[in-house]
């Protein structure tokens, strides 16, 4: 985390910034190792046969790298049910130890120790929004899950300054 003990969004502020920190966007899913080998198929069909992922050529830079979280990170025996699934997929996806800060690398996805790299909740208007690409709007009862999951205290505040111009994403 940074000086202020928070991990935020970009912000005019300057506030914990999770790029400079060298944190990447990324979601917190609880999956039972009887099911991690369908998540991995699942994942890797993100990657087209080049490895790109879909957004690979708008989101760019450490932020969007490609990154999974295992407990124990290149150790964990989850690891060899990753790399099954990428070689299955023929998608010439690396699979490689994560350090932080690794880079955006089209084909490779790094592999992280969440014990040590663990996950920090995004701010509320950061989550259940539309996509930036134009066109890429998704319904509102979706839009309506932050706040509705916020008041039910499914996920808290993290009490970041609000994006660049404090109230959202470029001011929106």
């Amino acid at each position: 985390t940074g000086a202020s003990g928070k991990v935020c969004y970009h912000n005019a502020a300057g506030v914990g910034d999770y790029g400079k920190l060298g944190h990447a966007e990324v979601v917190a899913l609880q999956i039972p190792e009887a099911s991690f080998s369908s998540f991995a198929d699942e994942y890797f069909r993100l990657f087209d046969d080049g490895g790109n992922r879909a957004d690979q050529f708008g989101d760019r830079g450490t932020e969007y790298r490609n990154l999974v979280g295992l407990p124990g990170g290149t150790k964990s025996p989850l690891l060899s049910l990753l790399q099954d699934a990428a070689t299955a997929r023929g998608n010439s996806m690396a699979v490689s130890e994560g350090r932080g800060f690794d880079a955006d690398a089209r084909g490779k996805v790094w592999v992280v120790d969440s014990d040590k790299f663990p996950f920090y909740i995004a701010e509320p208007y950061h989550q259940f929004h539309d996509g930036f690409k134009l066109g890429e709007n998704y319904p509102d009862q979706y839009n309506a899950l932050a706040r509705q999951k916020l008041t039910a205290k499914q996920f808290s505040d993290s009490g970041c300054p609000n994006g660049l111009l404090g109230v959202g994403i470029g001011g929106l």
